[in-house]
């Protein structure tokens, strides 16, 4: 990193980073050392100090009863100004405890009153389809819909044509089988044989 004014470095994207020089912090902490040791020769102590001295003490105990003291002191102080101003906060969701009786009142008073789930848009539109769907398969079977009708015309249509058909191959089998006998009768009769 390219050095820049006052003790203070530039890195690659113009920003400015200051390191604190080790022997200050070192002077910082022996001048606050000395000024805790004239407060408790004076018998002033500072909450500070007084978490330190407990931390000092606990240190001598086992790790669960370390925990638990330091959560009991974290929920007993309060930070900054939170001792001194009731605050409420309105987004803050307290719970309460409620009593079994009255959880199971409410539960049955919600499900008498709503049996059934709200649907989104969507799931409510699919329904529809599927029930729209179901329906006209059900008048199609019946023959009630346009394309049923439409369907059973032409079925109508396609019937007449196919006994045409058939009553024309009926006929077309009778007229071969006259013109097939009176053939075999006419090569008996020019055989000579008797019919």
């Amino acid at each position: 990193m390219p050095k820049g004014r006052g003790g203070k470095f530039v890195n690659h994207k113009g920003k400015h980073r200051s390191f604190t020089n080790p022997d200050e912090l070192e002077e910082q902490r022996k001048r606050e050392e000395k000024e805790r040791q004239w407060r408790a020769e004076r018998g002033e102590v500072t909450s500070s100090e007084e978490e330190e001295d407990d931390e000092k003490k606990g240190s001598d105990e086992s790790d669960s009863e370390e925990e638990s003291s330091s959560e009991e002191e974290e929920e007993g102080k309060a930070k900054g100004v939170e001792g001194l101003i009731q605050v409420e906060n309105p987004n803050r969701v307290q719970t309460k405890a409620k009593k079994l009786s009255t959880l199971n009142t409410e539960l049955a008073n919600t499900a008498s009153t709503s049996t059934k789930p709200e649907l989104s848009r969507r799931e409510r539109q699919e329904l529809e389809k599927q029930r729209a769907a179901a329906n006209y398969q059900r008048l199609h079977a019946k023959g009630k819909t346009e394309e049923a009708r439409a369907d059973l015309a032409r079925l109508a249509i396609i019937k007449a044509q196919r006994e045409e058909a058939a009553k024309k191959r009926a006929e077309d089998a009778k007229i071969k089988e006259v013109e097939a006998q009176k053939k075999k009768q006419a090569t008996q009769k020019a055989l000579g044989k008797k019919v």
